[in-house]
């Protein structure tokens, strides 16, 4: 199964579009995109390119949509969109005082940290919710998005170069 979904990918969108496409998706981010970039054997610079243009194409949306699409997500009589919306909002209030702390610094910091979960998407949605100003917001993610790829990328392809692969 896992094959069939592989070859699907990478003959139907190649390499690099499934980088991109990685890096578009939570939580994955940068952080899945470079060291999948290095496996399908692009090189380090195509695959930062894509990472960080993937990963901070949603960041506007987010910026100025999330408090709408949250409002709507807990109010909705949907169950799964009640449970999505309660998901997110949990999520805010787990992190938002490292955000809250350090205002559009404490963005950056959170979004350059490579660990699944405090990316951009994260990021962008808990500045959002603290109405942190869009622009300061977006240039902070930028800044955290590439510290983040610049640490993912010389972990990927510096440390398997070492190791020889």
């Amino acid at each position: 199964m896992v094959e069939a979904i592989e070859k699907f990918f990478l003959e139907t969108v190649g390499e690099e579009l499934c980088v991109f496409f990685c890096s578009l998706l939570p939580i994955i981010e940068c952080r899945g995109a470079i060291p999948l970039g290095f496996a399908l054997g692009l090189p380090w610079w195509q695959t930062f390119l894509l990472s960080v243009v993937g990963n901070l194409l949603p960041v506007p949306f987010i910026l100025l949509f999330i408090r709408a699409v949250l409002n709507y997500l807990t109010k909705s009589k949907i169950k799964l969109f009640y449970r999505v919306g309660n998901w997110l909002e949990a999520k805010v209030e787990k992190n938002k005082g490292k955000i809250e702390k350090y205002s559009y610094l404490g963005v950056l910091i959170f979004v350059a940290v490579p660990l699944p979960g405090t990316g951009a998407w994260t990021g962008s949605l808990i500045a959002s919710v603290l109405k942190l100003e869009p622009k300061k917001c977006f240039l902070a993610a930028v800044g955290g998005v590439l510290i983040a790829s610049v640490i993912m990328t010389l972990i990927s392809y510096s440390v398997a170069t070492l190791a020889g692969c």
